[in-house]
């Protein structure tokens, strides 16, 4: 069961945040944007994806997800597509070894 990771489950309090009226910007698929790991709306949008196309995912996975990127990304991911393709090579075994996506 997929379950939303929010901003009140967000660990790090590094992030900005942008005002209501542009959270739109971060919605449907990741693309080539570029990626600021300090973006809390962007951070989360890219967990939620990623969980979404998981058959579990909790918000302790979520957790996990978010120290891995603050702790983890290297500094050359420099795009959502680029975050995305790491989570799905490396942060698997964060996430107590769920199968990949396909």
């Amino acid at each position: 069961m997929f379950m939303y990771f929010k901003k009140e489950d967000m660990a790090g309090t590094h992030y900005t945040w942008s005002t209501d009226d542009k959270k739109h910007v971060f919605t449907g698929q990741p693309s080539r944007r570029a990626f600021d790991r300090f973006n809390g709306d962007q951070v989360l949008f890219l967990i939620n994806f990623y969980g979404s196309t998981l058959e579990e995912f909790s918000v302790q996975d979520g957790r996990a997800l978010e120290n891995d990127i603050l702790n983890r990304l290297p500094t050359n991911a420099s795009s959502e597509m680029s975050v995305i393709n790491w989570m799905r090579r490396s942060c698997l075994t964060g996430l107590d070894s769920k199968p990949e996506p396909s």
